[in-house]
Protein backbone atom coordinates (compact mmCIF):
# COMPACT_ATOMS: atom_id res chain seq x y z
CA UNK A 1 0.00 0.00 0.00
CA UNK A 2 1.66 3.08 -0.90
CA UNK A 3 -1.10 5.99 -1.21
CA UNK A 4 -2.00 6.64 2.39
CA UNK A 5 -3.69 9.59 2.19
CA UNK A 6 -6.74 10.08 4.47
CA UNK A 7 -8.53 12.90 2.69
CA UNK A 8 -11.70 13.25 2.93
CA UNK A 9 -14.83 16.24 2.77
CA UNK A 10 -14.64 17.76 6.32
CA UNK A 11 -15.09 21.26 6.17
CA UNK A 12 -13.26 23.53 8.55
CA UNK A 13 -13.91 26.84 9.56
CA UNK A 14 -10.68 29.11 9.53
CA UNK A 15 -8.14 26.35 7.62
CA UNK A 16 -8.34 27.73 3.69
CA UNK A 17 -5.31 26.64 1.76
CA UNK A 18 -3.99 30.48 2.05
CA UNK A 19 -3.18 29.76 5.43
CA UNK A 20 -2.02 26.73 5.00
CA UNK A 21 1.54 26.03 3.29
CA UNK A 22 3.77 24.06 2.31
CA UNK A 23 7.50 23.32 3.16
CA UNK A 24 10.12 20.47 3.37
CA UNK A 25 9.69 18.07 6.55
CA UNK A 26 12.14 18.15 9.28
CA UNK A 27 13.07 15.75 11.88
CA UNK A 28 11.56 17.68 14.58
CA UNK A 29 7.81 17.46 12.73
CA UNK A 30 7.99 13.44 13.51
CA UNK A 31 5.97 14.00 16.49
CA UNK A 32 2.99 16.00 14.48
CA UNK A 33 3.52 13.53 11.10
CA UNK A 34 3.47 10.43 13.28
CA UNK A 35 0.23 11.56 15.01
CA UNK A 36 -1.43 12.29 11.59
CA UNK A 37 0.01 8.80 10.27
CA UNK A 38 -1.50 7.21 13.02
CA UNK A 39 -4.87 8.52 12.31
CA UNK A 40 -4.93 7.75 9.08
CA UNK A 41 -4.07 4.14 10.10
CA UNK A 42 -6.98 3.81 12.63
CA UNK A 43 -9.56 4.31 9.97
CA UNK A 44 -8.48 0.88 8.48
CA UNK A 45 -8.70 2.17 5.00
CA UNK A 46 -5.53 4.34 4.27
CA UNK A 47 -2.84 1.91 4.68
CA UNK A 48 -2.51 -2.07 5.78
CA UNK A 49 0.13 -0.46 8.40
CA UNK A 50 -1.28 -1.28 11.85
CA UNK A 51 1.00 1.56 13.74
CA UNK A 52 3.46 4.32 12.63
CA UNK A 53 6.96 3.65 12.64
CA UNK A 54 9.67 5.39 14.29
CA UNK A 55 11.68 8.52 12.91
CA UNK A 56 14.33 6.40 12.30
CA UNK A 57 12.50 3.72 10.34
CA UNK A 58 10.47 5.84 8.31
CA UNK A 59 13.44 8.22 7.77
CA UNK A 60 15.51 5.31 5.85
CA UNK A 61 12.40 4.46 3.62
CA UNK A 62 11.75 7.73 2.05
CA UNK A 63 13.58 10.17 -0.32
CA UNK A 64 14.96 12.90 1.82
CA UNK A 65 14.54 15.14 -0.96
CA UNK A 66 10.91 14.94 -1.46
CA UNK A 67 9.17 15.24 1.91
CA UNK A 68 7.16 17.91 2.77
CA UNK A 69 4.45 19.22 5.45
CA UNK A 70 1.43 21.60 5.13
CA UNK A 71 1.45 23.96 8.03
CA UNK A 72 -1.24 26.42 9.27
CA UNK A 73 -0.75 28.49 12.05
CA UNK A 74 2.14 26.56 13.04
CA UNK A 75 0.41 23.37 13.38
CA UNK A 76 1.75 20.68 10.61
CA UNK A 77 -1.84 19.72 9.15
CA UNK A 78 -0.66 17.07 6.60
CA UNK A 79 2.28 15.50 4.93
CA UNK A 80 3.97 13.66 1.70
CA UNK A 81 6.73 11.91 0.75
CA UNK A 82 8.23 9.95 -2.14
CA UNK A 83 9.87 6.60 -1.39
CA UNK A 84 12.30 4.15 -3.96
CA UNK A 85 10.32 1.26 -5.24
CA UNK A 86 13.41 -0.79 -6.32
CA UNK A 87 16.94 -0.39 -5.58
CA UNK A 88 17.93 -1.14 -9.21
CA UNK A 89 19.21 1.52 -11.10
CA UNK A 90 16.33 0.78 -13.77
CA UNK A 91 13.88 2.16 -11.25
CA UNK A 92 15.89 5.09 -10.26
CA UNK A 93 13.24 7.23 -11.79
CA UNK A 94 9.90 5.62 -10.31
CA UNK A 95 8.72 6.65 -6.68
CA UNK A 96 6.09 5.61 -4.55
CA UNK A 97 3.68 8.48 -3.38
CA UNK A 98 2.55 8.37 0.49
CA UNK A 99 0.52 11.14 2.09
CA UNK A 100 -2.44 11.75 4.95
CA UNK A 101 -3.79 14.57 5.91
CA UNK A 102 -5.09 15.24 9.61
CA UNK A 103 -8.87 14.95 9.70
CA UNK A 104 -9.48 18.78 10.97
CA UNK A 105 -7.72 19.61 7.67
CA UNK A 106 -9.43 17.56 5.05
CA UNK A 107 -11.37 18.92 2.13
CA UNK A 108 -9.86 21.50 2.32
CA UNK A 109 -7.34 21.82 -0.79
CA UNK A 110 -4.06 20.43 1.64
CA UNK A 111 -4.10 16.94 -0.09
CA UNK A 112 -3.77 19.14 -3.68
CA UNK A 113 -1.00 21.11 -2.63
CA UNK A 114 0.85 18.62 -1.10
CA UNK A 115 0.36 16.92 -4.50
CA UNK A 116 1.31 19.35 -6.48
CA UNK A 117 4.38 19.84 -4.25
CA UNK A 118 5.94 16.42 -4.59
CA UNK A 119 4.94 15.73 -8.58
CA UNK A 120 6.96 19.44 -9.50
CA UNK A 121 9.88 18.25 -7.17
CA UNK A 122 10.18 14.52 -8.58
CA UNK A 123 10.21 15.99 -11.89
CA UNK A 124 12.87 18.40 -11.48
CA UNK A 125 15.01 15.87 -9.88
CA UNK A 126 14.07 13.17 -13.36
CA UNK A 127 11.41 11.07 -11.36
CA UNK A 128 8.95 10.11 -14.48
CA UNK A 129 5.98 7.84 -12.78
CA UNK A 130 4.45 8.35 -9.46
CA UNK A 131 2.60 4.86 -8.53
CA UNK A 132 0.77 4.33 -5.92
CA UNK A 133 -2.48 1.83 -3.86
CA UNK A 134 -5.41 3.13 -2.74
CA UNK A 135 -8.16 0.92 -1.01
CA UNK A 136 -10.83 1.04 -3.09
CA UNK A 137 -13.29 2.14 -0.29
CA UNK A 138 -11.12 5.26 -0.28
CA UNK A 139 -13.36 7.00 -2.74
CA UNK A 140 -11.53 10.71 -1.59
CA UNK A 141 -8.06 9.68 -1.81
CA UNK A 142 -8.79 8.10 -5.30
CA UNK A 143 -10.31 11.15 -6.54
CA UNK A 144 -7.84 13.17 -5.23
CA UNK A 145 -5.08 11.00 -7.34
CA UNK A 146 -7.10 10.96 -10.43
CA UNK A 147 -7.45 14.94 -10.42
CA UNK A 148 -4.20 15.27 -9.96
CA UNK A 149 -3.09 13.16 -13.29
CA UNK A 150 -2.72 9.57 -11.90
CA UNK A 151 -4.68 6.64 -13.70
CA UNK A 152 -5.54 3.85 -12.41
CA UNK A 153 -3.60 0.57 -13.97
CA UNK A 154 -5.38 -2.13 -12.40
CA UNK A 155 -6.68 -3.78 -9.52
CA UNK A 156 -4.72 -6.04 -7.00
CA UNK A 157 -7.18 -8.89 -5.70
CA UNK A 158 -6.70 -10.02 -2.62
CA UNK A 159 -3.37 -8.47 -2.02
CA UNK A 160 -3.50 -8.23 1.43
CA UNK A 161 -4.76 -9.07 4.68
CA UNK A 162 -5.92 -6.23 7.23
CA UNK A 163 -7.43 -7.10 10.42
CA UNK A 164 -7.82 -10.77 9.36
CA UNK A 165 -9.88 -9.55 6.25
CA UNK A 166 -8.37 -9.83 2.32
CA UNK A 167 -8.53 -6.67 1.10
CA UNK A 168 -7.79 -4.88 -2.99
CA UNK A 169 -5.71 -2.13 -3.62
CA UNK A 170 -6.27 -0.19 -6.89
CA UNK A 171 -2.86 0.92 -8.19
CA UNK A 172 -2.41 3.94 -9.73
CA UNK A 173 0.38 5.78 -11.58
CA UNK A 174 1.15 9.39 -12.53
CA UNK A 175 3.88 9.18 -15.49
CA UNK A 176 5.34 12.97 -16.18
CA UNK A 177 4.66 15.03 -19.18
CA UNK A 178 7.96 16.98 -19.38
CA UNK A 179 10.63 13.81 -18.77
CA UNK A 180 10.82 11.65 -22.02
Amino acid sequence: MSFEAAVGTVPVRGLSLKQARIRELVPSDWPAVARIYADGIATRNATFETGAPSWAEWDRGHLAEHRFVAVDDAAVVGWIALAPVSSRCCYAGVAEVSAYVAEAARGRGVGSALLEKVVAGSERAGIWTLETGVFPENKPSLTLLERSGFREVGVRERIGKLDGVWRDVVFLERRSEVIE
